[in-house]
């Protein structure tokens, strides 16, 4: 059972909140890389919280199920931190704070009137406005759950790592006459858009260097998910949390992604329109107007995937970017003997 869905936004304010928001970000221009290969390149996905909560010392086949469940959220590159919480230890009052985060969220379960059966697993999520409960259950059910990685977050990730600048997530409805349009819609524009977007002129000049070997493209795919398809079901219970109108009334929802698994938006698809596709992608594509993640758009998804090493190699450690003139002359003074003149 979900936590209660927040009020959704009306779906005009969505497209123009977006628009201006991106509109916000154009006023100054950090460097020459384009906005989807700098996110893939220098921004860390967002760490989303897998909370375990028990009573006392859990029985063998809890702990075998714990165990099974840290496994996969120690896989490798998956943007999740594990934390098991006895709520039966009143003690512990100090640690880090996504320890005390996750007390004080246990502590608003506890006031409902059902009390969550232990073992009791959440998922939260990192998002813009708040953090998302994006699942919760019981720890058998999160084993099965997939909660940490699936087929289309896997090849979501393929996709980007290809090359692929954005990739259109397209949760479909269960009536095909639904689809259709909208399908038709983002597979048009993503052929016409490759066509006619160019990249930004000096990629590669001081300041905007590319650190991979991932061939830098203009090239967009849709990839479909069947909204009844049981491996996807966390997936699909995060878009249903940020729009649970659209959701319930069997709407086809497009949710853009770029960089490494970073979604702009979940946006019902009776707003979808040829124009706000375009606008979104030549955002996506043009310069980077600002290097600090938080003050872009997008929330990260929940995928595992060795991004790090994926991009860089064995190593998976991204070079240190060169400094800046102004970083030259901030830098201690450099004492230079001077030969005696003739």
């Amino acid at each position: 059972m979900l936590a209660p869905h927040r009020r959704p936004l009306s779906l005009g304010r969505i497209a123009l909140g977006l628009l201006v928001a991106l509109a916000a970000l154009t006023v100054a221009q950090a460097c020459n890389i384009p906005v989807f290969r700098y996110a893939l390149e220098r921004w860390r996905p967002d760490v989303s919280q897998l909370i375990v909560y028990h009573r006392g010392p859990l029985s063998a086949s809890h702990q075998a199920q714990l165990e099974q469940l840290q496994q996969q959220a120690t896989a490798a590159g998956a943007n999740v931190q594990l934390a098991v919480v006895d709520v039966a230890d009143t003690s512990a009052t100090q640690g880090p704070p996504e320890m005390q985060t996750a007390r004080e969220l246990w502590q608003d379960l506890a006031s409902q009137a059902t009390l969550p059966q232990l073992p009791h697993v959440i998922v939260r999520l990192p998002h813009p406005r708040r953090a998302l409960t994006a699942w919760q259950g019981a720890l058998d059910q999160a084993l099965q759950s997939a909660l940490v990685d699936s087929p289309i977050r896997r090849e979501l990730a393929q996709r980007l790592l290809r090359g692929d600048s954005v990739v259109w997530l397209l949760v479909a409805s269960s009536d095909v006459e639904r689809n259709r349009p909208v399908k038709k819609l983002l597979d048009e524009q993503c052929q016409a858009l490759g066509g006619r977007i160019a990249l930004p002129e000096g990629i590669g000049l001081p300041g905007s260097e590319l650190y991979s070997d991932v061939p830098l493209l203009v090239q967009f795919s849709v990839l479909e998910i069947d909204r009844h398809d049981p491996q996807e079901q966390f997936l699909l219970q995060v878009f249903e949390h940020l729009q649970p109108e659209a959701f319930a009334s069997d709407e086809p929802l497009v949710v853009p992604v770029f960089g490494r698994g970073r979604a702009l938006e979940v946006i019902p698809a009776t707003v979808v329109t040829p124009q706000l596709v375009a606008d979104l992608t030549i955002f996506l594509c043009g310069a980077c107007s600002c290097q600090v993640k938080e003050q872009n758009p997008g929330f990260d998804l929940l995928l595992s995937a060795d991004w790090d090493r994926r991009l860089f190699g064995e190593g998976g450690l991204l070079p240190p970017p060169p400094r800046s003139v102004g970083e030259v002359d901030r830098s201690e003074p450099v004492l230079l003997t001077i030969p005696p003149g003739r």
